[in-house]
């Protein structure tokens, strides 16, 4: 996941935020998550508005149209009249409207991962029906590039489960947000990659693994036999104090330069064990501590992928 430079703070008027309607408007790749995104935001309490011609933008938010209620405005390359110089247009004369608070979010998924759920799907892409997957793609990245490039925004949602986006956009965009940092920890499998929202990643491969034990392959990290197998490397509390004594420092200076969420990432070689393990305590410690935090364990499967 990754914050663009230039957000906000560059864009809007003189309006006071306190007052000003919130409108997101959501757009990325087919596939990506857009609609799980509005799905979201309207769970929060936006009113969510989906593939609205570029025409009608700046009447749908002009002042005493909208009930004063939060927007989430769908967007993407199948839009009727879409094209990247005007949307931006059209952006520009949003955001200097002072009576609404405009932001821009853009979801993204690594190519290979979107082919693989139209694949799945046994879908057509929705920008070249007649050609293949991998055309529409290719072409839709290049149609989109100008709006990832002025996103307030960027999600990457390549490795992210359903649950995972919901929590980001509940942490980013509630509409009565708690104050302070949130915190997300995920434990993976390095043999699937690397998360790619991850802001820190933390390896643990070098502890004892439970795989090799018979009687413990079958389960988790969230196992207490697992646990207590971990929990008897004579490394393990070392590690686990060096990575807390790391964080302590940062985390409040993470959270006094304006970050709304913090990904940690810990993986292990087939994110089952060791990982897991070391997630959960490590959630547990930042609760301790006060912070927001939610637990997430990519390579469980616990979660459907976004699609």
């Amino acid at each position: 996941m990754t914050d663009t430079p230039g957000s906000q703070d560059t864009k809007t008027t003189g309006s006071d935020p306190g007052t000003a309607i919130p409108v997101v408007i959501v757009t990325g790749m087919s596939g990506a998550g857009r609609s799980t995104a509005l799905k979201a935001l309207e769970d929060l309490g936006y009113e969510a508005v989906d593939n609205l011609p570029l025409s009608l933008l700046s009447s749908l938010l002009t002042p005493g149209t909208g009930g004063g209620r939060p927007l989430a405005i769908g967007v993407d390359a199948r839009t009727r009249d879409f094209g990247a110089a005007p949307f931006l247009e059209e952006l520009d004369g949003l955001i200097r409207m002072e009576a609404f608070r405009v932001r821009l979010l853009f979801l993204d998924c690594d190519s290979e991962v979107l082919q693989r759920r139209f694949s799945e799907t046994r879908r057509r892409h929705p920008v070249t029906p007649d050609r293949r997957v991998t055309d529409g793609i290719a072409h839709e990245r290049s149609l989109l590039a100008p709006l990832r490039d002025r996103a307030d925004e960027v999600i990457d949602t390549t490795d992210m489960a359903i649950g995972e986006l919901k929590r980001l956009l509940d942490s980013n965009y509630a509409l009565e947000r708690a104050p302070g940092l949130a915190v997300f920890v995920t434990s993976f499998a390095y043999r699937h990659g690397l998360p790619h929202e991850a802001d820190l990643v933390f390896d643990v491969r070098f502890l004892q693994n439970p795989h090799y034990v018979d009687a413990l392959r079958p389960q988790s990290g969230l196992d207490r036999a697992v646990g207590e197998f971990i929990e008897k490397d004579p490394d393990l509390e070392g590690y686990f104090r060096h990575l807390t004594q790391l964080l302590e420092p940062l985390l409040p200076r993470f959270d006094a330069e304006g970050k709304s969420y913090l990904t940690i990432a810990v993986g292990c070689t087939g994110g089952k064990h060791r990982s897991v393990y070391t997630a959960e305590r490590l959630g547990a410690w930042l609760r301790e501590k006060g912070e927001r935090v939610s637990v997430n364990h990519r390579d469980l499967k616990q979660d459907g992928a976004v699609k």
